[in-house]
């Protein structure tokens, strides 16, 4: 028996339950429409909010970046890395989040495998949400504090928790997303923050999906809720409706000091290249400037649920513009994404172990750049798949 032989049986198993599957090859930019695989296809599986991936100002501002500072910062931040535009990027963001300092990751993933380990210790709890994104767990993982799972987004869970163990730990961090990714439901911040205040406890929000698309013009989650000053650490990406890469800790001016001696990621792996940090400020500045891309993104989304729900979808309990079509059966839930693409609509099944087994769906992703058209024609997709497939 080969060294690798338990990998292909691993592999088989996947293929005869039907979850197996080839990455798709996108041969243009992250659009409402793209060439897939080499035919046309309308995408509703991007991250791609606010269509900000391919502006003209934001690949403006990459180029002329790029003929200034090269194409890579060229070291970690605590050596050369740490370049000025990295540094008005952070100003500009934490201006934008109304928070006293920003500091800037090189992703969103980072940023939770960074800063929670860097942030807890040994004589600490965290109580994390049970749907709490992988990057959280991962980052509990890797820290040395005792942890506790509270039921999704039940308040009186989190609340018993806390009665019985916040007294024999010196720090308390409560986690959660803020827009959590599989279902589009929003976290129960208000009752979180009073929770946190009643127990003496940190709040930490993972907003990646909040952040450019809730609160006045995508400032977020907490900014949705006027939470402003309240938390006191926001997670946010930079590679969603921002349109590019990278993730960033909106915080007290504190916490960037620490961070920046303590966070891993910060510490031992290249800083943002300039390009990417060039464009994201110029983002930032369009979502600043007017609330044109947000509103057009709900529009889109109040759209889009409708046409399915008319036809007779389980959308689950979205809030967001992250609109989960239930389908249940991981290999039916395959299907029907397979069948979906067929008819030129692009749209990714999420089974197990990504979601808990029994629960796969199609999970759309809508966007400002796509138009009535793009809509339609995707909707009388789902309604001609769903009808075939029997899930209608």
């Amino acid at each position: 028996m080969g060294k690798l032989d338990y990998l292909r049986e691993n592999v088989e198993m996947l293929k005869a339950e039907g979850t197996y599957r080839k990455l798709p090859v996108n041969h243009g930019p992250c659009a409402n429409v793209i060439n897939l695989n080499g035919r046309r296809v309308v995408n509703l599986s991007s991250n791609n909010y606010l269509g900000l991936a391919n502006h003209p100002r934001l690949i403006d501002a990459a180029k002329r970046a790029t003929e200034h500072y090269g194409v890579g910062a060229g070291s970690v931040r605590t050596i050369v890395g740490n370049q000025n535009l990295l540094e008005e990027l952070e100003k500009i963001l934490a201006e934008f989040k109304e928070e006293e300092a920003v500091t800037c990751f090189q992703s969103g993933l980072n940023c939770n495998i960074g800063t929670i380990q860097a942030v807890v210790s040994k004589d600490d709890l965290i109580v994390s949400d049970e749907l709490n994104h992988a990057s959280i767990i991962d980052g509990i993982r890797l820290s040395r504090a005792d942890k506790a799972i509270y039921r999704h987004n039940d308040m009186e869970d989190l609340e018993r928790i806390l009665q019985e163990k916040r007294a024999a730990y010196r720090n308390v961090l409560i986690i959660t997303d803020g827009v959590f990714s599989m279902d589009g439901d929003l976290a129960k911040l208000p009752e979180i923050v009073e929770l946190a205040k009643k127990y003496d406890c940190l709040t930490y929000v993972d907003d990646a999906h909040g952040s450019g698309v809730l609160g006045r013009g995508g400032r977020g989650t907490v900014d949705h809720f006027g939470l402003n000053g309240q938390i006191d650490f926001i997670i946010g990406t930079l590679s969603k409706a921002i349109g590019v890469v990278g993730g960033y800790v909106a915080s007290k001016k504190i916490v960037k000091e620490w961070l920046l001696h303590r966070a891993r990621p910060l510490l031992f792996s290249t800083a943002l290249p300039p390009a990417a940090t060039a464009a994201t400020i110029e983002a930032v500045k369009i979502l600043m400037e007017s609330e044109e891309y947000t509103e057009k993104l709900w529009e889109n989304a109040r759209y889009f649920k409708e046409g399915l729900k008319s036809h007779g979808f389980d959308i689950g309990k979205s809030e967001t513009p992250i609109t989960p079509v239930m389908i249940g059966e991981e290999a039916k839930t395959m299907e029907f994404s397979r069948e979906l693409l067929e008819e030129g609509v692009f749209v990714s099944g999420i089974v197990y172990p990504t979601v808990p087994k029994g629960t796969g769906r199609c999970r759309v992703m809508l966007s400002a750049s796509h138009t009535k058209e793009d809509l339609d024609f995707a909707l009388r997709a789902f309604e001609k798949v769903g009808k075939n497939l029997g899930i209608i």
